[in-house]
């Protein structure tokens, strides 16, 4: 049997719960992947919370994690993914998926691809739904390029690590906005850091002698919005991931947000590759072991976690939490 972590009603955390469940055979298609490490993530609370659907009790339980990264220990005909076919032993990185907080679940192969060899579990299990949208938020604002100016807003968080290295890589200055005891962090990935809240246009036209050229939004605030806005060259080059603000470019899930997702599908090509290479890292704030799922979306929901959160499943005894 496999223990999985899965939603009994909707809510917060407190809904969560470790039970057994069964890990049907790979069908066509199809792959087993043994779980060594899961991502944890806003969007895994909010699923269960009510935000996205409306409390359908026939709905329940639904199985919770979007990003996970394993071993492949069952393989259905004709299992080949993005990266090509697919076989016992490969070490993977399963995005987009469904039940991640487990120790081992079934997949479509299409959402599974290699990972690196010497790519730690962690970073690996961590990397893809954030890079994912840090990829399609530099695409969104027209790409990239030595010589541009970009204000990252949240640049302390998963997505805004990403995006200050993704931006630093392809040449342009980097500002991010932090809380100052982040702003170490933000400053080793190679970007400027300034303290958000009141005055934050002045400190952002302080720290640069150009103008700001394009501006990324990871955390949804009017002062994020309103600060882009004012610094901006051009203000077609505002892309947020967070803000529901008319008139502004959101990119993601949520309505009237674009997708991306052929940018999103094939992020990986780029993600996995750099961090292997040490030229991309998201910093790990905390793991978990699996059956502590809740305790770990209860830090991601204070919103100060200043990195990735990961859960580490492993054997013992099944517990309510």
């Amino acid at each position: 049997m496999n223990i999985a972590i899965v939603a009994t009603g909707f809510g917060g955390p407190e809904v969560l719960a470790a039970v057994e469940v069964g890990v049907p055979a790979p069908g066509p298609g199809e792959v087993t992947v043994e779980v060594r490490a899961a991502g944890v993530n806003p969007v895994d609370y909010k699923l269960f919370s009510g935000a996205f659907r409306a409390a359908d009790p026939k709905a329940l339980p639904l199985p919770v994690g979007r990003e996970f990264a394993g071993v492949v220990t069952a393989v259905g005909p004709g299992a080949r993914g993005p990266g090509g076919p697919l076989a016992l032993g490969d070490e993977v990185v399963v995005y987009p998926a469904t039940g991640g907080y487990a120790e081992a679940v079934t997949v479509p192969a299409g959402t599974v691809v290699p990972k690196p060899p010497g790519l730690p579990w962690a970073e690996a299990a961590g990397l893809l739904l954030a890079g994912a949208t840090a990829v399609h938020a530099i695409a969104a604002v027209g790409g990239l390029r030595e010589g541009d100016t970009v204000l990252v807003h949240g640049a302390s968080g998963s997505v805004g690590q990403l995006v200050v290295q993704l931006a630093v890589r392809a040449g342009a200055t980097v500002v991010g906005t932090a809380a100052e005891r982040n702003h170490a962090l933000v400053r080793g990935l190679g970007a400027i850091p300034v303290v958000y809240g009141p005055g934050l246009e002045d400190r952002v036209r302080a720290a640069l002698s150009g103008p700001v050229t394009a501006a990324v939004d990871t955390v949804g605030t009017d002062e994020a919005i309103d600060v882009s806005l004012a610094v901006l060259s051009d203000p077609d080059r505002l892309v947020t991931i967070a803000s529901r603000r008319e008139g502004v470019r959101r990119i993601g899930g949520g309505p009237g947000s674009d997708p991306g997702t052929e940018i999103r599908a094939n992020a990986w090509r780029t993600l996995l590759p750099a961090a292997a290479a040490g030229e991309l890292r998201l910093a790990l704030a905390r793991t978990y072991p699996l059956g502590e799922a809740a305790d770990a979306l209860r830090f991601v929901k204070e919103g100060h976690a200043a990195g990735k959160v990961v859960l580490l499943p492993s054997t013992g005894p099944v517990d309510t939490i």
